[in-house]
């Protein structure tokens, strides 16, 4: 069994639960897995701007009291000591996998139980919320294993964590709780490990009941705007449209989804987004 990555309904609206499953591995991430990842989202992605109302947030967590303990060792001497090979599973495999994450219009909220570790780690920096279990536990320990990490992971990982952080995970293999990944920035929120699952899912719905137009604009400022990390090659001709305003950022001023947001507030009701 390669472990496997399951998108079901959730039980708020618009919410869509993506789980991490691997079975008596803690959920690490297979070759299979990474590819998995990639279909999810950009089939996810695809699904919002066809206009899905079922599909406003995403949430991602894994199974069995675990986010994600790193990627599937058992694989690695089958292509980890061939350069070429090596290269195809970072480029195409992981990177492949992020990336799609990373280009999700969706907001994308994380539930991490457990052990949050290298791919994990990864995984959640591509989040725009996270919210962690007190036992949880975060690194990337993989100096233990001889290798470094890649260099847009490592990118990636450092913009979300820190680079003081960044650099005592790969230099030090050192790892973190709750409260310290709380304090240095990277998440949300903390809660004891019993309410983590309701309170990332009410988190989820939170943003599922607000303006979803809204949110895909605000994902795409901050990509935008953010160290290019290559999504394609397109990051730097992206940063210098919003910024230069070959994109027209108000171009959504006579959309319905703001004139009700507007209309609702000034009647004094919930807006019907």
């Amino acid at each position: 069994m390669s472990g496997e990555v399951v998108v079901s309904p959730s039980d708020a609206r618009g919410v869509v639960q993506v789980m991490l499953r691997h079975e008596g591995r803690l959920n690490a991430m297979s070759r299979a897995m990474w590819r998995q990842l990639r279909d999810v989202f950009v089939g996810l992605q695809q699904r919002s701007q066809e206009g899905d109302s079922s599909v406003r947030c995403v949430l991602i967590a894994g199974e069995g009291g675990a986010f994600c303990a790193g990627g599937d060792i058992s694989e690695y001497p089958a292509f980890r000591f061939d350069a070429i090979a090596l290269r195809d599973f970072h480029e195409n495999d992981v990177w492949g996998g992020l990336a799609a994450l990373l280009a999700c219009d969706v907001p994308v909220v994380a539930r991490i139980d457990g052990a949050c570790m290298g791919a994990g780690l990864e995984i959640a920096s591509c989040c725009d919320i996270r919210i962690a279990g007190d036992t949880a536990r975060f690194g990337a320990p993989i100096a233990k294993l001889g290798f470094p990490m890649a260099p847009r992971e490592a990118q990636l990982v450092a913009g979300a964590v820190g680079d003081i952080t960044a650099r005592q995970m790969l230099l030090e293999a050192a790892t973190f709780t709750a409260a310290e990944m709380l304090s240095r920035g990277f998440l949300s929120r903390v809660v004891p490990d019993d309410q983590a699952a309701a309170e990332a899912l009410a988190s989820a719905a939170r943003i599922a009941g607000l303006a979803p137009q809204a949110a895909r604009m605000n994902k795409q400022t901050f990509r935008a705007l953010k160290q290019p990390l290559t999504l394609d090659g397109k990051d730097k001709d992206a940063i210098e449209m919003v910024v230069n305003g070959a994109a027209d950022p108000y171009a959504y001023a006579d959309s319905a989804e703001h004139r009700e947001g507007i209309a609702a507030f000034l009647q004094k009701r919930p807006p019907a987004f």
